[in-house]
């Protein structure tokens, strides 16, 4: 499985490079705290396939990684994927190493 620090996502933002964000945890982990991705709840991920893009990189995110690698293991064995990344160490580095301001639960 591919991955993307939170510093390779931070500079794919900073120069506007053209990706897909999508942020698989629960609604009211969003609300909470979140990276302007596109909430795709790990629980509808497969019912919503015809939402993630095929043709840019996808960057899926969660708390800590955990639950974006196995949906991203599960999109590529299933429907073929090859344009998927999982954010290493999930919004939990962003906040760390990015973004102090943000706190996770």
């Amino acid at each position: 499985m591919k991955e993307a620090t939170v510093q390779e996502l931070k500079q794919k933002i900073d120069n506007k490079e053209s990706f897909q964000l999508i942020d698989v945890r629960e609604e009211h982990e969003f609300e909470e705290a979140n990276l302007n991705g596109e909430l795709i709840p790990m629980g509808e991920l497969m019912m919503n396939i015809d939402k993630i893009k095929k043709d840019i990189p996808v960057i899926l995110y969660c708390r800590s990684g955990v639950r974006s690698a196995t949906i991203i293991t599960a999109l590529e064995k299933q429907h073929g994927f090859t344009n998927l990344y999982n954010l290493k160490g999930g919004i939990k580095a962003w906040a760390a190493e990015i973004d102090t301001t943000i706190t996770v639960s």
